[in-house]
Order: C-alpha cells, then sequence, then structure tokens
C-alpha cells in the first residue's frame, strides 16, 4: 500500500512505450525502439522517425476506420499510446483488402470439387470400375490441400499475427496509464521479473517466430519511470538480487531467456530502460539472505526504513482508525457499518493490543478481522448496525491459535490443580507468559527445593523446564541475588527450579522475580500466596524492571482466576483492559524484590527478618 501510495504522489515524468523490431543483420539481437507514450508536437518536429512513424500509423487507422464501415470491423479506440497506435497501425494496414473481397481457398475447393464430380458423373466416365481409384485421387488430393492451409495457418500464428514478421512487438505499453507505474513483483521467478523470451518449439520448416515477436518484458521494464515493489525480498535468489541491482545501477537491462534449456537462451535484446523506484520488504531475520551489495547500494542510494508497530494516542490518529474502520467496511461491502459505541470499542482494542501506554497499534491487518468478524455476527442477526455487544462475541470466537491454546492450557491445569488460586504453599509461585507474537498470556507455575548439595565442594541451581538460553541466564542472575542478599553459603545447598509443564519451552527473563521469590521461599520455608500471580526481570541488585506483554499476562491472571497481580512499576500503565474486566484483579506495581516479598509472602517472623536484611543492601 505504501509503495502504491508513493507511485500516486511521485511526478508523472515522460511515460515510455517500449518497441522491439526484427534485427535484419542478427536475428538472435532484436531492435529496441522507446517512445513517449504521448509524444508532444514538439518532439514530433524534432524526431523525423518518429513523426514518420506516427503519421503512418494514424493514416492506416484512419483508413482502417473508413474501411471498417464497409467490413463491420471493430474499430481501435481513440485516445491510445503512441506505442499501441504503431501495432494498431500495422495490423489495421494488413488487414486492409489489396484487390476486393473475392472468394476464399476453402470456398473455390469445394466448388471444384463439386464441379469435378458432376463432370465425371455426367460424361459417365465415374463407373464401378473406377469409382473408388477417382474417389480416392480426389481425397488425396483434398488431404493435400488440407495440410497446406493447416501449415500456412499455423506459420501465420506463430508469426506476427497478421502475416508480417517485420511487424515490431510491443513489450512495454503504458496507454491509459497518466500517473507513474506501479508494478508489484512479489513471488515473480525470474522472467516475470528481468524478462524472458519464450522458447520455440517449432524451429524449421518455416514454422519457427522470429525472435523479437517471442521477446517478454519484465516488472523491471514495466516499472519504468515508476515504483517495483517486492514483498519478501529474502526470497529472491542472489542472482536474481544481482541483476536488479545491476538494473538499478545501469537503469537498462537487456532480455534474454531465462532458461539455458530454451531456444531463447541464444537471443538478447538491445537494453531496454528500467529507470525504477525500488521499495523492497522483509523481516529483520531475513536480511541475512540479502545480497550485501544490493544492502550497500540501499544504503547509500536510498533508506532502510524500520516499520512502527505503534503510533500515539492522539486525536488525529484516533480519527485515522475511525477512517480506518469505514474503509474495512466498505472493502468487504457485506457487513453494515458500526454505531458510535462500536467504533469507540474497536479504538479501545487498538489501545489494548499497542500494549504500552498511550500508543495505538499498526497492527491493522488483526484490528480489521475483527471489525469484519463483528460484521459477520451483526449480519448473522440481521442487525443494521453493529454494536458493542457483537464486538465482545466476535472477540470471544475469532481467537488467534495462541489464545486458543492458552485457555485450553489453563483450563486444563485448573482442572488437575497444576497450580491453585488459593491458599498457601512453599517454595510455590504463580508466574506469567505470553504465547507466540505476545498476545496471548498464560499461567506458568514454577516451583523451587532446597537439598544438600551433592558435592562437597560446591553447589548446583538446576533448573528444568526447557529454558532457553536467556531464561537458563536469568535463572543464574537470580542465583547471584540470593547469594548476596540472603548471606547464605549456597554452596552447600543444591537449588532445583522447574517450570512445571511447560512442554513448548520458555524464553526470556520475565519469570526472574517469580525464580527469585520461590528460591527465597524454599530456603526460608516462608510460604508463598496462591491467589497472586507476578511477572518482572530482575537486576543483580533487586530491582524490577519492566517486561512485555503485561496486558496479555494481566487477561490470563483474570482467567485463571488470580486475585492479585505484580507488575514492575514501570509497566502499570501498559496494562489496559476492557471494561468487564478492570474489577475482576487488583494491579500491585513494585519497585524491588522486597515489595515483592512483602505482598506475596506469608506474614511470620523469618519474613521480617529476611526483607530486614534485604532492604540494608538496597539502596
Amino acid at each position: 500500500m505504501l509503495a502504491q501510495a508513493m507511485a500516486e504522489l511521485m511526478p508523472v515524468t515522460a511515460l515510455q512505450d517500449v518497441l522491439v523490431y526484427q534485427n535484419p543483420n542478427d536475428e538472435n539481437k532484436p531492435l529496441v525502439r522507446v517512445i513517449p507514450t504521448y509524444p508532444s508536437p514538439e518532439l514530433l518536429r524534432q524526431d523525423a522517425q518518429l513523426a514518420k512513424l506516427y503519421m503512418q500509423a494514424n493514416a492506416a487507422r484512419m483508413q482502417f476506420e473508413h474501411m471498417g464501415k464497409k467490413m463491420q470491423i471493430s474499430v481501435p479506440k481513440q485516445n491510445v499510446g503512441a506505442g499501441r497506435m504503431i501495432i494498431q497501425g500495422a495490423r489495421s494496414k494488413n488487414m486492409l483488402p489489396t484487390g476486393g473481397q473475392g472468394p476464399s481457398a476453402g470456398i473455390l475447393f469445394l466448388l471444384g470439387f463439386m464441379f469435378v464430380l458432376i463432370i465425371l458423373y455426367a460424361t459417365g466416365t465415374l463407373n464401378d470400375e473406377n469409382k473408388w481409384f477417382i474417389l480416392a485421387a480426389l481425397g488425396a488430393f483434398g488431404l493435400l490441400f488440407l495440410l497446406w492451409r493447416f501449415t500456412n495457418t499455423l506459420g501465420k500464428k506463430m508469426g506476427a499475427m497478421g502475416g508480417d514478421h517485420n511487424e515490431p512487438k510491443l513489450i512495454v505499453d503504458n496507454t491509459g496509464l497518466h500517473t507513474a507505474p506501479f508494478m508489484d513483483g512479489t513471488g515473480n521467478k525470474a522472467g516475470a521479473l528481468l524478462g524472458d523470451v519464450k522458447h520455440d518449439p517449432l524451429q524449421s520448416g518455416g514454422l519457427g517466430t522470429p525472435a523479437h515477436l517471442r521477446v517478454e518484458s519484465g516488472a523491471i521494464h514495466k516499472a519504468n519511470k515508476g515504483v517495483l515493489f517486492i514483498d519478501e525480498i529474502s526470497s529472491l535468489k542472489m542472482r536474481w538480487q544481482q541483476e536488479i541491482l545491476t538494473a538499478m545501477q545501469e537503469k537498462k537491462y537487456s532480455i534474454t531467456g531465462q532458461s539455458e534449456m530454451s531456444s531463447g537462451a541464444i537471443v538478447k535484446t538491445e537494453a531496454v530502460p528500467c529507470d525504477f523506484v525500488l521499495v523492497a520488504a522483509g523481516n529483520l531475520i531475513d536480511m541475512k539472505h540479502m545480497h550485501p551489495a544490493m544492502r550497500s547500494r540501499i544504503r547509500g542510494s536510498g533508506y532502510e526504513v524500520y516499520m512502527e508497530d505503534t503510533m500515539e494516542d492522539t486525536e488525529e490518529n484516533e480519527n485515522l482508525i475511525v477512517q480506518f474502520v469505514a474503509q474495512e467496511i466498505d472493502k468487504d461491502g457485506k457487513i453494515p457499518h458500526f454505531s458510535r459505541d462500536a467504533v469507540g470499542e474497536i479504538i479501545s482494542e487498538a489501545r489494548r493490543k499497542a500494549g504500552r501506554k498511550k500508543r495505538f497499534t499498526l497492527n491493522l491487518r488483526e484490528l480489521g478481522g475483527l471489525v469484519r468478524a463483528a460484521g459477520d455476527v451483526a449480519v448473522d442477526e440481521n442487525a443494521s448496525l453493529v454494536e458493542v455487544g457483537y464486538i465482545e462475541r466476535a472477540r470471544s470466537i475469532a481467537l488467534t491459535m495462541e489464545q486458543q491454546m492458552s485457555s485450553k492450557y489453563i483450563e486444563v491445569k485448573k482442572e488437575y490443580e497444576v497450580f491453585s488460586t488459593k491458599g498457601y504453599n512453599v517454595g510455590k509461585v504463580n508466574g506469567l507468559a505470553v504465547m507466540g507474537d505476545g498476545t496471548s498470556g498464560l499461567v506458568m507455575p514454577i516451583v523451587a527445593e532446597v537439598t544438600p548439595a551433592g558435592s562437597k565442594n560446591e553447589g548446583k541451581l538446576i533448573a528444568t523446564g526447557k529454558l532457553g538460553s536467556i531464561a537458563r541466564e536469568a535463572v543464574e542472575n537470580v542465583s547471584a541475588i540470593i547469594k548476596k542478599h540472603l548471606g547464605k553459603n549456597v554452596s552447600s545447598y543444591d537449588v532445583h527450579v522447574q517450570f512445571l509443564q511447560t512442554y513448548e519451552g520458555v524464553e526470556g527473563d520475565s519469570a526472574s522475580v517469580s525464580i527469585a521469590l520461590a528460591m527465597l521461599s524454599a530456603m526460608e520455608e516462608i510460604p508463598i500466596r496462591q491467589d497472586v500471580a507476578m511477572t518482572g526481570s530482575l537486576s543483580v541488585r533487586g530491582d524490577v524492571l519492566p517486561i512485555g506483554g503485561a496486558t496479555a499476562k494481566t487477561e490470563a491472571a483474570i482467567e485463571a482466576g488470580m486475585k492479585e497481580i505484580i507488575v514492575p512499576r514501570k509497566n502499570a500503565q501498559d496494562i489496559y483492559l476492557a471494561p468487564k474486566m478492570r474489577g475482576k484483579i487488583k494491579i500491585l506495581p513494585v519497585d524491588n524484590l522486597v515489595d515483592v516479598m512483602q505482598i506475596a509472602l506469608k506474614d511470620c517472623t523469618q519474613k521480617k527478618k529476611i526483607i530486614s536484611k534485604i532492604k540494608k543492601m538496597i539502596k
């Protein structure tokens, strides 16, 4: 959409049509003629050859239009580009009668055949003794005639469409275009992208097609003076990227056969102009598959742009979301319009999906999906307007795969009491995590247990649960915090930390607070509240740092039945809940590990001693 808008906003330069002619000196090197699509009178006066071609085309068109009234031939439309006019003029000239309209060869043959049969029958020559011989001879003659007609017609079809091999071929036609060209080259193979020369299966017997009539332009040529858009640029082969780079540097590119086994491989045209602006899109992980020279070219002559995924929550941007809703309704064409309250609900959804305070999401594809899903619900109810209730029903129906998996996960864990939402438990804490792209959260129970060291020399920290590298490093950092703040000789203990039933794996450091609290509880035997869920990253100095997916994690805690949730203070304003959820949980912002311990640990003498000791060390 951005590339197409760029093409519409680009200043319109002189559009060009490209014609390919037969080369009388070298048939495998067709000649290329570039002419303005809409030549000005001044240009026609300056270019005598173009003026001649233009006048010949106009004369042929006028003659053809005059004869078309009698012959009942459809006349081509006016206001066409110079390239198409030249082609139509040449075809019109070939279609004009040269000496009146006589009977066709087929009719003459049938009349002759009937005449011979009548003569033979009238003269008595056709009798029982020789009739089969005469009929066989006439049949053989007819077969030869049909073979001649077939080869003649095939030769014309494989030729210049009118039988004239000298007629040029128009490979770039900008007729009817009054803005900069826009070409989408996403998913194109080499031929469609760079141009190609068709294979000629009939290369002998006079049935072959001239090389210039087998030339096909590519997207880079059709995007001349305009924009070429390629999505997932890294999916292009390195050789193709290098060829595009050559075309960008030279602003022209010859067309040749892309298949080495094709007869078009020996054909190579003169250079065809391809002065275009390349707009390439892709993902960060795919940049390593891009040609280094192309990235260097982009940085040197263009821009690398990292697209934002959110925008500021302002009145102007709010109006843009309202406009987006109207556009999606119009684009769908089957769903009713939204009421004022329903549009407000979509705006609230944009805030929720942003995951950051005072921001709107720019993930418009998912937002548009919710608009269409709510519209479908309204259509099922035969409603004239989409109301808030339909959006809520659509939200529960059109769940992402991660959200559906998260709901099943929480349902199963609650049923089998993998985690609990009431009472106290030593060494067990209800952590929180996100799935997929961060829009779906889940409760992740973590259990810690302390045992005497299995080695006389050192204690070990053993973490299980299919942890990723970042999560494993987070566990080690928590161990450093325990050593510093608890003041115990942990080398005499083995600490086991288990992420319960995390078969899909764990990555990230947002469970650091949960791990630290579970380890402290296990080592000091202080119970932890089970109606509290928590999330947050932890520095080695005991500060609670912000994390991602705060809204999704809070929604998961609500669904699991938690009463309170501990979050980093800097994430408190990032949480945006739907009105029906806001009163179901208490959000408790924290700054450091002491705050977490005061909320989550059961009140007891040992709790006061630990908190007092850690407070002295955290400044």
